[in-house]
């Protein structure tokens, strides 16, 4: 007797829900592994054991400079809480971080003590930690887990990625941390923070990986890995590890109203301290690829004006003369949108690419000129104390004659009106006199800046101006190239509808 289909709909189901539970069943272990392996069930006990003894804790004494304290705490701070680095008190904000205020400094100048961490990386004694931690010492004592003390010495410091590698004096046969690769990490994976916050001694935290290739405007070589783990003063230098027990990174900067944890930290990548500490050791200094432009973010606005697609790619605001960008007919206005292949999708990405390229080396810059593709063969130069690989513009991409279809009124720039703005004699354009409130561009331009091309046509004069206007490429925006506090950068201004 044949069963009702009803009762061979529910057998049906009932198999494919037993082949499916079994399914399931056969490949929990592998999943129950993979997981293991990324946050151990057990917790970290043991990833602690393996890796702690190889976190150092440091003391430093440092010479102050009241100049620069008193330099920085009258200096406006758009991005004060991000630079706040651990140790720094927050009524002394501009000191070197990690070093708190000592009873004994004197206000014309006197000694200082402060607080960090760091990780072994050689049995004999290599230290790693932040730059900002030995920044100034005149001593340095360092403290392992079991209680030893070493003196030690500075081999070198790179400020830019705020890195510094120190030796142990007399140290053998000590522990020391694996320096792991970040490129792997991703965000949501688990890590572990080690350090000496608030100088009690070793202090284990965890969390996760919350963003990576974070800008926070610290430098030009901002790259930094962003992390919820509990990160406070003292921490600096500590390293950060994964669950195989590698160092991932170092802790070096937290955003904080408080200066205490609030769960935004960041650290510099391993793969960044591999590089500038295989050069300290080697050279005690840092020797990076330099270009010789100063570069924009490609606004939406500029992008409109340029009639490019997209906002990817870093525009040359300015080539700086004699440099290997000058060398290679590289023009303001160019938009460099890749370095060897690689793409170029965040401005700040440009001077990483080119200060990881060996000074001598060939580099083939991937450009837009008027819209159009090309490729530039550029000898890269060194990048030397006195120059800056990222000299960015700063713009805020803000931006009697009247220009009706910007809503500006200009001046012709007189040689004394340049005098007054700080620019050379020879510097031909148009001051920009006022700026309409109602205008389109009333957030791009502002009184003070000079204007000395638009749509790519040098103006001296408003009627060389409405003529670069009304022959401008795209019919709603045109670009500006201006000079702003002697800066040079492009402005991608709305033409308005007459």
């Amino acid at each position: 007797m044949s069963k009702p289909l009803s009762f061979r709909l529910h057998a049906s189901l009932r198999a494919a829900l037993m082949a499916s539970t079994l399914a399931a069943t056969l490949a929990l272990p592998s999943a129950v592994t993979a997981l293991h392996a990324e946050v151990p069930l057990s917790g970290y006990a043991d990833l602690v054991q393996k890796v702690t003894p190889s976190v150092v804790y440091i003391e430093v004494t440092a010479k102050s400079d009241p100049a620069e304290i008193a330099s920085a705490q009258n200096a406006p701070d758009p991005f004060q809480e991000f630079m706040k680095r651990f140790g720094m008190p927050e009524q002394n904000f501009g000191q070197s971080p990690d070093q708190n205020q000592s009873p004994d400094q004197q206000p014309n100048g006197g000694v200082m003590h402060g607080l960090g961490s760091g990780f072994i990386i050689s049995g004999d004694g290599e230290v790693i930690t932040n730059n900002h931690v030995v920044k100034g010492a005149t001593a340095i004592k360092v403290t392992l887990q079991d209680g030893k003390t070493y003196t030690a010495h500075v081999i070198g410091t790179d400020p830019m990625t705020d890195v510094a590698l120190i030796k142990l004096e007399g140290a053998a046969n000590l522990p020391a941390a694996k320096l792991g690769n970040a490129d792997p990490l991703r965000v949501g994976d688990a890590v572990v923070a080690i350090g000496n916050p608030f100088g009690l001694g070793s202090t284990v935290t965890s969390g996760i990986v919350s963003a990576l290739g974070r800008d926070i405007h610290a430098g030009p070589y901002d790259n930094f890995i962003q992390t919820d783990a509990a990160i406070n003063k003292g921490n600096s230098g500590g390293p950060l590890f994964n669950t195989a027990g590698d160092v991932v990174g170092m802790n070096t900067a937290i955003y904080s109203p408080s200066g205490g944890s609030v769960g935004i930290g960041f650290s510099v990548p391993a793969q960044t301290i591999a590089d500038v500490v295989a050069q300290l050791r080697d050279h005690g200094q840092v020797n990076r690829g330099w270009l010789g432009v100063m570069i924009q973010t490609v606004t939406p606005d500029l992008a409109q004006a340029l009639g490019l697609a997209s906002q990817g790619g870093a525009i040359v605001a300015s080539v700086q003369p004699d440099g290997p960008a000058a060398k290679a007919d590289l023009q303001s206005g160019d938009v460099i949108v890749a370095v060897d292949g690689t793409p170029v999708d965040k401005t700040h990405a440009l001077p990483v690419l080119v200060a990881g390229i060996a000074s001598g080396k060939t580099a083939q810059l991937s450009i837009l000129r008027d819209g159009r593709p090309q490729t530039i063969a550029v000898t890269i130069g060194t990048l030397a104390a006195d120059k800056l690989q990222l000299a960015s513009a700063s713009a805020t991409d803000a931006t009697g004659n009247t220009i009706a279809p910007l809503g500006l009124s200009v001046q012709p720039l007189t040689p004394d009106v340049a005098q007054s703005l700080g620019l050379p004699g020879d510097v031909t354009g148009l001051v920009v006199d006022k700026v309409a409130a109602s205008s389109d561009n009333a957030d791009r331009l502002q009184s003070g800046d000079v204007i000395v091309e638009a749509a790519g046509q040098p103006v001296d004069s408003s009627d060389a101006l409405r003529r670069a206007i009304a022959g401008a490429p795209q019919k709603s925006a045109v670009l500006l190239r201006v000079l702003r506090d002697g800066k040079p950068l492009f402005i991608g201004a709305v033409i308005a509808t007459m």
